[in-house]
């Protein structure tokens, strides 16, 4: 599986990285630290999976989101962010997420997930 990991936080794309990368058949293809250079490299690297922030400069993760299905750019998406309220949740899968997982309480099944659709 590969994966594209977009967040504006070096520190949290870095250990992201690291956690996917002790997943079997898991390669971190690309990154990006701005919803503008996302569209660049998910274009470029073509993943299977996109780990997408919600805040970032530029274009913010529900933007990408709209711009991926405007482009009709297809793969599956887990959202990884600080907002986990409701609403943002409901939007972001309204907009194409596939998942939505808050980083203060879900790492863990985040990479739970991850290893299932790489290892089904």
């Amino acid at each position: 599986m590969r994966i594209v990991i977009i967040d504006d936080s070096d520190l949290l794309r870095k250990t992201v990285g690291r956690a996917c990368k002790e997943i079997k058949n898991v390669e971190i293809v690309g990154e990006a630290n701005n919803g503008l250079a996302a569209l660049d490299v998910i274009k470029v690297k073509q993943p299977d999976l996109i780990i997408l922030d919600i805040r970032m400069p530029g274009l913010n993760g529900i933007s990408v989101l709209k711009k991926m299905k405007e482009q009709d750019i297809r793969c599956k998406i887990c959202i990884l962010t600080n907002y986990p309220q409701p609403q943002y949740k409901e939007k972001c899968l309204e907009e194409g997420a596939d998942y939505f997982f808050d980083k203060n309480k879900d790492f863990k099944l985040m990479l739970r997930t991850i290893d299932l659709l790489a290892n089904p």
